[in-house]
């Protein structure tokens, strides 16, 4: 890795801690003698010790038997999402469905045969790829996630996409495409074109669902991807 790489990567680094401890509600930092003697009796403070990065491990044992928000009430199981810690690419769907709540594995319905059947597309498998959703549990009966219910998991999905440090999010939907840029604009203006979220490109494209009803904007979503396929290779 050359300087202007490393430099490069060092800033990412600084802004996805920061975007990451203003979601989290961080507002300042105390530096006083008496924060940092504490912090360095936690071993923390050391400067010859090397940075460890969250684990998505970790992230799960921090979500735990989430009851943040109603939905905890409905689900049989969290799904936190699956599949390459160090993923190049991570999907990020709305929420989960009948068939994910029952397995606790994102995208394993008909919608998600039909995401499978994309990222082998992309001379890519699952197992290469990282999949979660905007929320961890069933909205009843399928509906959108409700506002306050994502602001309650959204901070577990941006501490994954830290963890994980992809080179590109792919948004499924207007759900997880508004979530993260962060905008009220309509899925079909945003699609086609790379945008940013935490340091990180993010291609906006149709949710596989919106695809087995409307099977003519496959087209669509295969230049969404074919863009993404050149950043990685």
């Amino acid at each position: 890795m050359n300087m202007d790489a490393t430099r490069f990567q060092i800033i990412r680094d600084i802004r996805n801690t920061l975007c990451y401890l203003k979601q989290s509600g961080c507002s300042g930092f105390d530096c006083s003698r008496e924060q940092l003697e504490k912090l360095a009796h936690l071993g923390a403070s050391r400067p010859d010790e090397p940075f460890r990065k969250e684990t998505l491990t970790a992230i799960r044992d921090a979500l735990g038997d989430c009851t943040r928000c109603p939905l905890c009430h409905a689900r049989t199981h969290i799904v936190f999402g699956e599949g390459n810690p160090d993923a190049n690419l991570v999907f990020v769907g709305e929420g989960p469905g009948a068939d994910e709540d029952r397995s606790g594995r994102p995208f394993v319905g008909a919608a998600g045969q039909l995401l499978t059947k994309i990222i082998a597309a992309m001379n890519l498998s699952r197992e290469l790829v990282y999949i979660c959703n905007i929320v961890k549990c069933r909205p009843p009966g399928n509906r959108n996630p409700e506002p306050g219910e994502i602001r309650r998991c959204v901070p577990f999905l941006k501490r994954q996409l830290a963890a994980i440090e992809p080179r590109v999010i792919c948004s499924l939907g207007s759900v997880a495409t508004r979530t993260l840029l962060d905008t009220d604009a309509p899925i079909s203006r945003l699609r086609g074109r790379f945008h940013e979220a935490m340091g990180i490109p993010v291609m906006p494209t149709f949710h596989p669902a919106y695809l087995l009803r409307n099977p003519d904007r496959k087209r669509d979503v295969w230049n969404d991807v074919q863009q993404i396929m050149k950043i990685l290779t």
